[in-house]
Parts: C-alpha cells; structure tokens; sequence
C-alpha cells in the first residue's frame, strides 16, 4: 500500500509537526557537518511555502543522564537551519510545557521552531526511545498533522515517529518517500538484473541481508572482512584474517542454498599488521598464516566490474577493505567507480560506511541515491518492516 506524502496533506494554516534527523556531529558547540539538516530542507520548504507552521523535532545523540545532555541541545541546529532558509527559526529549550506551548501558540504561518532534543525525555524512564504512548500523545497534541522525514530512525519505535504518528494523519516526507520508493524498490521490484555488493567486517551484520536477497538479487558480490569467513567455509586458509567462527557454517549453508549467486574475491591484499605503513602482498586463494586481508586484490576489482557491466539495479552496503586506510582504500575506490560509472542503473547505496566512502571520494552525484539511514536501511533490505515507515497513514 502506498504511504500518504506531504502534498497529500492540506497545510494551510495547520501546525504541522515534522520528525527530521538533525543528528548531527557538534564539536565545541559548532555543527562539523550539516549534511543531515540540508537534507531536510526540501520538506520544510513545501511546509513553509504552503502556509503551515513547521514545528520541528529531533534527537541528538545518546542522552541517559543530566550529563549527557552536555553539548546535546538542538540550539546550533536551529541556528544553522536559520541561516540555511534564511529566516527566523525560534528554539525553545524544552521537550514539553507551558513555554513550548506558548511559542506554539503565537506561531505565525509560515513560521519555524524546533523543539529540544527529544532524547531529554529518555533521562526519566526512557520515555522517547521506549515509545511512551503519554508522552507522543502528548506531542501530537501540540499540531493539527505529522510529516516523518526521518528515515534513519525508521528502525526504531520511539514516541516522536510512531508515538505521534498514532494519534494525527501523517505522511512522509520528501526524504522519507525517496528512501522508501529507492530501498523498497530495489528490493521488491528491481529492474534486471539486480547486482547486490556486500561489504563491512561481520557475516552476522548482514546475514538477513544476504538470506533476503539470495531468492531477489541475480547475483551478490562480497567483499570486506566477512570474505573470510566465506573463505573458511570453502576451507581456505585465511591467516590472521577476521573471521566469526561461529557462523562459518551458517556462510556454507548460505554458499550452497545461492548455488552460484554468491561471488566471493578471487585475490586480497594482505599484511602483518593493521598499519597503513606495513608493507603489502597479494595472494589468490590460500593466505600465509603470518598475513591478514585487508582488502579485495586487483584481479577482484576487474572480476566486479565486470559482474556489474549491464546491471540494471545496484544496491551496495559497506566497504571492501579497510578504506579509512588509504593504502587498503583500493578496493573500495574500485568498486565505487565501477558502480558510478554504470549507464542507465539506478544504483543505491545503502547508508553507514559504503555512504562516506562515496561522499569523500567525491562520487555523491553519481548514485541514484545514497540513504541517509545505516541500520533503517540494511534492516529495510533485510526485508524487516520499519516501524515509522508502517506507522505513516496509507493513501
């Protein structure tokens, strides 16, 4: 069932409380990337420029004591969203009461506030991180209705998305409808074929990924540390290379059930010890027991790009290598360029770190669409059903 977007909803005089993702990293009281904030802007825009109120919430990092709330109120944000839309945005300091209220009250048409980080209210029983169904009536209360423009929180049931959503007509945001028509769509309906590139250290962080995807990709390349554990279930040796041995023989069972859909590295760069500086083999096959992997070899690099030559559809979630080493960066810098050099692909990065590797690499606007949620985004591929993207009214 489609969901409900934001120019499905009548704004005009409305206060219209929206869920954004201004999580973003302040160091000594300056935002170091606002990445996150002008993302939301498309959204806050149409609210604005259609005669609503936009009233603001988010969270900002973890917050479980007072202290913790050192260095986590949404002050800068609002600050920076002032000067990105280049008009007056009002902040008021606390989650819930008479000021916020009053602030609420007195908004104009057209107007913006942003609301203190919600995580306050977890300092007292958790009350937004365990979906306090008081605290996100109280909330909904406070708008006429509600726009999720926080895909990377989707994951989660907490009382500013769900709680919210449960007692407003709601809708996605711009941000939110893209995620779900570019992840739900690669999954359900890909356009053929549909090239899965897995990476990242652990087996066990994307084994819903790969079983989801085993009956719905054409082919599931790998590549990063779980390479190994693969390795070791076709009984390679793989030196000092990580490697889960607890779920070696869960990667067998996976290799014979995709029964030749799984394409593994055929050679790895190898070295004695995690350092930038160490000095590097490349080997194929068996690794010397002195020797760890740390990223997918030369000839790898040339056998993905040319599993990917004619994909149509591209999903690709977590590095080859140790990429923030730039000496083991290859692989990942490969495959990159291999995907953003594609014609007529509708190629999708799935979040975390795959997403920063394309950012620093300068290949942002090469991809379709990068996410802007690490674990809503593998758990949408994993198949799972998001709770704030199910709580959204349906059209």
């Amino acid at each position: 069932m489609a969901k409900r977007t934001v120019e499905d909803l009548d704004l005009n005089g409305k206060k219209v409380l929206i869920r954004v993702d201004f999580n973003v990293p302040i160091k000594d009281g300056k935002i170091t990337n606002d990445n996150r904030i002008v993302a939301a802007l498309p959204t806050i825009n149409y609210v604005i420029e259609h005669g609503g109120k936009a009233i603001l919430f988010s969270h900002l990092g973890r917050v479980k004591t007072e202290e913790d709330k050192e260095g986590k109120s949404l002050q800068p944000v609002a600050a920076r969203l002032s000067e990105l839309l280049d008009k007056p945005v009002s902040f008021v300091p606390e989650t819930r009461g008479a000021e916020l209220e009053k602030a609420i009250s007195e908004m104009k048409d057209g107007d913006v506030l942003v609301v203190e980080n919600t995580r306050f209210e977890d300092i007292d029983g958790k009350k937004e991180s365990k979906n306090d169904p008081e605290l996100g009536k109280y909330w909904a209360s406070l708008g006429d209705v509600f726009v999720n423009d926080a895909f990377g929180t989707a994951h989660r049931a907490h009382a500013s998305n769900v709680g919210i959503a449960s007692n407003l007509p709601s809708a996605a945001g711009y941000l939110m409808e893209k995620e779900i028509k570019f992840i739900g769509g690669a999954v359900d309906e890909p356009k053929r074929p549909f090239v899965a590139i897995l990476g990242g250290a652990k087996v066990s962080d994307k084994i819903g990924v790969i079983e989801n995807l085993i009956d719905k990709a054409d082919k599931i390349l790998i590549g990063g540390g779980m390479t190994y554990t693969f390795y070791k279930a076709q009984g390679k040796n793989i030196g000092k290379s990580i490697c889960e041995l607890d779920k070696v023989d869960l990667a067998k069972e996976l290799l014979e059930k995709a029964a030749g859909k799984i394409i593994l590295p055929v050679d790895t760069v190898c070295a004695a010890d995690f350092d930038n500086d160490a000095p590097t083999e490349i080997h194929e096959g068996n690794i010397p027991d002195d020797l760890e992997g740390l990223d997918i070899g030369p000839k790898t690099i040339e056998l993905f790009t040319k599993e990917l030559q004619g994909a149509k559809t591209v999903v690709w979630n977590g590095p080859m290598g140790v990429f923030e080493l730039p000496t083991f960066a290859k692989g990942t810098i490969g495959v990159c360029e291999a995907i953003a050099n594609l014609k007529d692909a509708t190629t999708i990065i799935g979040g975390g770190d795959s997403a920063a590797a394309a950012i620093q690499l300068g290949f942002a606007d090469k991809f379709t669409h990068i996410s802007t949620g690490g674990g809503a985004s593998l758990e949408y591929l994993e198949g799972k059903k998001l709770p704030g993207v199910e709580s959204i009214s349906d059209k």
